[in-house]
C-alpha cells in the first residue's frame, strides 16, 4: 500500500517531500481570513509557506515531514524563491 505522499508525488510530478526537517523558526502572522506560517528549515535559504483557518501549534525545533512545490515571488523588482507546502506533519 503506498502512503499518501507517494500517492501525491505520483499525481503531481513538480511536489517534493522531504522526512525529518528540523524546523529553526516559525512566525505567524493574519492575513484577511488566513493565518499564513512561515518555516525555516535547517539547511535550508527558502522560506517554506502555508495557510490555515486557525493558529498552528508552534513547531521550532520539531522534525517535520513537508510535501510542497518551489514558486517564485517578485517582492519590489527582487525574485525570491518560496517553498509552498502542501502538507505537514510533525515526525
Amino acid at each position: 500500500m503506498k502512503t499518501e505522499p507517494e500517492k501525491l508525488l505520483k499525481r503531481h510530478r513538480q511536489l517534493v517531500h522531504s522526512d525529518l526537517l528540523k524546523v529553526i523558526s516559525h512566525v505567524q502572522r493574519t492575513e484577511g481570513d488566513w493565518i499564513v506560517n512561515t518555516l525555516m528549515v535547517e539547511g535550508c535559504t527558502a522560506p517554506f509557506r502555508f495557510k490555515r483557518k486557525q493558529a498552528y501549534r508552534n513547531i521550532k525545533g520539531q522534525r517535520v515531514n513537508l510535501t510542497y512545490y518551489p514558486v517564485s515571488e517578485t517582492v519590489g523588482g527582487v525574485e525570491f524563491e518560496v517553498m509552498n507546502v502542501v502538507r505537514i506533519r510533525v515526525a
